[in-house]
């Protein structure tokens, strides 16, 4: 430790951010005040999360932001930088990276004491050092030895008799990057104009996210052009060269994102290929952490960012996220919780946040990508949405590739709970895309648990009514029977036949006006007087179950037919309850329509039938089709292939 400003060569690996526009709803990612007290050692519940704070709690006035690394500390009070956003995430870069060292430079103007702490995987916080510093810089050695399975680093300042600002912090280490890496971002979008142009302007704000992109690549699917935005000019006109729109047609993300990784990789040569998605918000300090964290990985490593909430800023959707190998479904990870938000529990105070997460996948909302992993294993599965990400971090696993979530790389991006993606024209590549990558990746024979939970989730879409769903789910079933021929052949054709159906369909026809439905209307008085409700408990759901099949062979009622039965929000909306009507009026997740599910006796008996056949050769046929598609894999994610779905071969 020293009060030396001399500083010595060093790879700045983090340093201090602040909110750009000072939003509060963000705050609580980046600072605050007073002291927060860890959770009980001891859990008393799934993963206890500690004292849960009070709106005014620790909370950082806004006009105490001066700028991107600068800020206020008022006289008397302690300002705390252990947060998201800017403390250390000491153990991912003990655990990834060839980092033993770091040094933490604190610059103040006035006189503060600068705190440092550090946490341990169980969340147990230490002071480590402190310095005080007048008008000066305050500087640490800190070592990462003591990090093996998880802990931070952070620092707090108290300000004097008078006011104190900090001025900047960094991390960095001694140790010099020998091959510093520059990115290609890639950005898929489909009619999205005005969300794009949005990340493409917050992309060309920051001077030294700029010094690192060799290129822009917007990849345009849609048939609302990028260009066409009335701000696209000006945000063109501050990427300068490095912005290329790519128009193509619609191939969905693996197809957008494929074309991105070729272009980086074959083309611009970049070290790394950064994926966003269109309608993220980026926080741009988190791409040079992700790209100096890639830099200094023992082994290429694909740098994942986590995402944030975009209506609540402060919540994070997930800390890490795993594969089970048995069910192959994807999931949070178990040690962790899914949607935590930051405002109400901070990282000081919940203890799960301290154990490193290491995951099998990241999303590709913010995924970097070495090339040479690209080069090695290929592009994406031609599967125009859905386990694309999934997939190719565990097919990079079985080269030695690992992924790494890192915390302080994000993004804000809209809640999968306002999207009906496992009922809408998305459920077929739901159903196909697990199936594919379980037969790619799956160790267990048969595939595990998988074909049974498939089996399952048609039951429960037809106890629901949503007939569309069940019906997409086996032309996904029945693609993947034919072999892998079908998946570059199909990815242009496969969504204008989903949509032309769906068209037709009830289930899946959403009306926005709250009127365009008649009354709902029962024909005999709910039972004592109570409206239908989820069965609870094991018992009630079994009993639920059972009452829904039940159901399903007695004669639909007439008057159902005219009337819906009941109106029923989104969030209700699950096969237990539905499977209580004989028609009812349902919510989009949206909240911006709905729709009128309409039971028919003869739909259900088809899609089950029909259901059991298509499993049972899918369980019959499992081995078989492993191999097929295994063998088949390199081909079908090589470069060549992806260029004639692209129309950019000299075969095409």
């Amino acid at each position: 430790m020293s009060k030396s400003t001399k500083q010595s060569p060093h790879t700045v690996l983090q340093r201090l951010v602040l909110p750009a526009d000072a939003d509060f709803d963000t705050l609580p990612l980046y600072a605050e005040s007073g002291v927060a007290l860890p959770g009980p050692e001891k859990q008393t519940t799934q993963l206890e999360e500690g004292p849960k704070r009070s709106a005014s709690d620790n909370v950082v006035h806004p006009d105490l932001i001066l700028g991107r690394r600068t800020m206020t500390v008022p006289a008397g009070t302690r300002i705390s930088f252990a947060t998201y956003f800017n403390a250390f995430p000491a153990s991912y870069w003990r655990r990834w990276t060839s980092v033993e060292k770091v040094t933490l430079r604190v610059s103040v103007k006035g006189t503060a004491d600068v705190i440092v702490y550090r946490s341990s995987a169980r969340g147990d916080q230490h002071r480590i050092a402190k310095e005080t510093v007048a008008n000066g810089v305050a500087e640490f050695a800190l070592g990462l030895s003591n990090f093996g399975d998880g802990g931070w680093y952070w620092f707090d300042v108290i300000a004097g008799q008078e006011d104190a600002e900090v001025h900047s912090a960094e991390w960095s280490t001694a140790q010099e990057i020998v091959d510093a890496g520059r990115i290609s971002i890639g950005i898929t979008t489909f009619n999205r104009p005005e969300d794009c142009v949005l990340l493409l302007r917050s992309l060309a704000s920051d001077s030294e996210v700029l010094d690192v992109i060799d290129k822009v690549f917007v990849v345009d699917q849609g048939t609302q052009k990028v260009e066409d935005d009335a701000d696209f000019a000006a945000a063109s006109a501050a990427l300068g060269s490095k912005l290329e729109v790519i128009h193509q047609p619609n191939l969905g993300g693996s197809g957008g994102f494929s074309r991105a990784m070729y272009e980086t990789a074959y083309e611009v040569g970049s070290k790394y290929v950064l994926l966003l998605d269109d309608d993220a918000l980026v926080e741009p300090e988190g791409i040079l952490r992700a790209v100096a964290f890639a830099d200094l990985a023992r082994t290429p490593t694909i740098v994942g960012g986590h995402m944030l909430n975009m209506h609540m800023k402060a919540t994070l959707h997930a800390f890490g996220e795993r594969v089970n190998r048995y069910r192959f479904w994807w999931g949070s990870d178990p040690h962790t919780v899914s949607s935590h938000n930051f405002a109400e529990y901070p990282l000081r105070s919940t203890r799960w946040l301290h154990r490193r997460s290491d995951v099998d996948y990241n999303g590709w909302w913010m995924c970097l990508i070495p090339t040479s992993v690209v080069r090695e294993i290929g592009l994406s599965l031609p599967i125009f949405i859905k386990w694309d990400d999934a997939e190719y971090a565990l097919r990079a696993r079985d080269y030695g590739y690992p992924t790494v979530s890192l915390p302080g790389a994000a993004v804000w991006h809209v809640n999968w709970a306002d999207k009906d993606d496992a009922i809408d024209w998305q459920a077929y590549h739901h159903a196909r895309n697990r199936i594919l990558a379980a037969l790619l990746h799956s160790p267990y024979p048969r595939g595990g648990k998988v074909v049974w939970e498939s089996f399952q989730i048609q039951v429960k879409h037809a106890l629901a009514m949503q007939y569309s769903a069940a019906e997409l789910r086996l032309w996904a079933l029945q693609d993947i029977l034919e072999g892998p021929g079908h998946l570059h052949r199909t990815i242009k054709t496969k969504l204008p036949e989903i949509r032309a159906y769906r068209a037709t369909q009830d289930d899946a026809l959403v009306q926005k006006d709250p009127q365009a439905f008649p009354a709902t209307k029962r024909a005999k008085p709910p039972k004592r007087g109570q409206d239908p409700t989820e069965p609870k408990g094991i018992v009630g759901r079994y009993a639920g179950a059972l009452a829904g099949l039940v159901r399903q062979v007695r004669t639909v009622r007439d008057t159902s037919q005219i009337h819906p039965e009941a109106r029923v929000p989104a969030m209700d909306a699950k096969w237990r309850m539905l499977s209580q009507f004989d028609s009812a009026i349902v919510s989009t997740a949206d909240g911006s329509g709905a729709s009128w599910y309409k039971r028919d006796r003869r739909r259900f008996n088809d899609i089950i039938r029909r259901s059991l056949s298509t499993h049972e050769q899918l369980t019959q046929r499992w081995a078989e089709l492993a191999e097929e598609y295994r063998e088949a894999a390199p081909d079908f994610t090589d470069p060549k292939a992806w260029q004639q779905t692209w129309g950019t071969s000299d075969d095409s």
